[in-house]
């Protein structure tokens, strides 16, 4: 099968040959006679360019960019049209000496050739999306490749807008300028919301945290849980499931002013301490042993590194301890410390070993006053 651009040069040198038979002296004659051959040829230019795509599309099909956007060479068999488009606007603009609608042609054909320009940026974007999402676990590329589908078309058609105005002559610098000085009366309007938009962005790109980590939550309800799961990264807040099933909703730059405490950023493994107290006269060894019992049979507890007991302090009436274990689930770190401060007790009431609390004293004395007479 010829190339296209074969094709087309065949296209070409058949209307110079039917230009010079069909020539009339007739200046206006002759002008409508181009303009006819003209637009025939264009339109067989036209369909040699769709047949080829087409059949350009059908042998692409094993490609699997091809495969997952089957509307690529739709959009770019638009291009190629409108392409055809300036190219007979030209023409035939230059034919009939009509120079003062030629920037406004081409103005009106960047406008309208920004549609198909969309969505094939949009359809790369997918691609570019279905690839990175698979190479990577974070679940904020999803965000990002959201925002850029939501913003490519504007960002294609302020482009296209610009072009054409000037094109058509007009200076947009004032109008820019214009933008710049409103751009800055409505920050100043709406500082907040910009200030969460930028920290939403912020958020994004640093990733101190992503969708599904656990995190400390600052303004939970008085007496409820204290921690959650981020279930949505939004440009205006971040949206945090407590384990109470609460859904916390906190604007961005409150949280880019507070220290994040994640609890999976590196891993799921996490170390949890859980102090205990002994009274002075208690066998610390054998606490320990007990403590670090109890920490093996729970079985989230990890093996490696092994359950451990430090003397953390020498208290007014204890001996502070600490079991420090390794687990392999952050979200059971509640869980963790409340099964083994649970055991523990029983555990030291049957080995002798007494959790002290403060005790008073109290002695009453009694004097008997002399009683006058």
């Amino acid at each position: 099968m010829k190339s296209m651009q074969a094709q087309l040069d065949e296209v070409t040198e058949l209307y110079k040959r039917l230009e010079t038979v069909l020539h009339s002296d007739i200046t206006l004659v002759d002008q409508l006679i181009k303009t006819g051959l003209a637009l025939v040829l264009f339109y067989i230019a036209w369909l040699i360019i769709k047949r080829l795509t087409l059949t350009a599309e059908k042998r692409a099909v094993r490609f699997e960019v091809f495969k997952q956007n089957p509307g690529l060479f739709i959009s770019i068999q638009k291009i190629l049209r409108f392409a055809l488009i300036v190219a007979a606007g030209t023409y035939l603009i230059k034919l009939y000496n009509l120079p003062l609608l030629k920037n406004p042609f081409h103005a009106l054909v960047v406008m309208l050739i920004a549609t198909p320009v969309k969505e094939f940026l949009v359809l790369a974007l997918k691609y570019a999306e279905s690839h990175i999402s698979k190479k990577t676990d974070t679940q904020v590329d999803d965000i990002v490749f959201d925002l850029l589908n939501k913003f490519a078309g504007a960002i294609v058609y302020v482009a296209a807008a610009v072009i054409a105005l000037d094109l058509l002559g007009i200076n947009v610098m004032p109008f820019i300028a214009g933008a710049g000085v409103a751009g800055v009366a409505i920050g100043f309007a709406a500082k907040d919301t910009l200030s969460n938009l930028i920290a939403g962005v912020l958020l994004i790109v640093d990733r101190p945290f992503e969708i599904g980590d656990r995190i400390e939550v600052w303004d939970a309800p008085q007496g409820s849980a204290t921690w959650g799961d981020v279930i949505d990264i939004g440009l205006r807040a971040t949206k945090i499931r407590t384990t109470d099933n609460i859904v916390i909703v906190i604007p961005n730059n409150k949280i880019m002013t507070r220290d994040i405490i994640n609890y999976t950023l590196i891993s799921d493994s996490i170390r949890v301490r859980i102090n205990v107290g002994i009274a002075y006269d208690a066998d610390i060894q054998k606490a320990s042993d007990i403590l670090v019992g109890l920490a093996e049979e729970v079985p989230w507890v990890a093996k490696n590194p092994a359950p451990k007991v430090v003397v953390r302090n020498f208290g007014n009436s204890a001996v502070d301890l600490q079991l420090r274990v390794w687990i392999d689930d952050a979200r059971q770190r509640m869980n963790t410390i409340s099964t083994i401060t649970d055991r523990t007790k029983t555990a030291f009431d049957a080995a002798g070993i007494e959790i002290p609390f403060p005790k008073r004293d109290i002695t009453i004395t009694q004097s008997n006053a002399n009683q006058s007479g």
